[in-house]
């Protein structure tokens, strides 16, 4: 899925409109509308959305990549394994990005 899409996601999934991120991050509405209708934001700028949304860029390496996906399914509510057998203070990231 593409970054802009995940972004647009999020948003929707957080129950925010695009004139909300104004109150998140400072970032006016159309400003922010570009961003999602494609445009090409900065490191910084996508940094600052990811922030508004609640968040975080991860740059993951493509040996890891399939490990994060199964593991992001895994903990989605929609997932009927869930995190079955995880102890509570276990990282389930840790072998995978160390």
């Amino acid at each position: 899925m593409k970054l802009i899409s995940q972004i647009k996601q999020r948003r929707l999934a957080l129950g925010l409109q695009q004139k909300d991120m104004k109150l998140r991050i400072g970032m006016k509405q159309q400003q922010y509308q570009r961003i999602e209708a494609g445009g090409n934001p900065r490191l910084d700028t996508l940094e600052l959305v990811a922030e508004g949304l609640d968040a975080e860029l991860v740059l993951v390496p493509k040996e890891k990549l399939r490990a994060v996906r199964e593991l992001l399914r895994a903990g989605s509510p929609d997932s009927k394994a869930g995190k079955k057998g995880a102890k509570a203070d276990e990282d389930p990231w840790s072998d995978i990005l160390e």
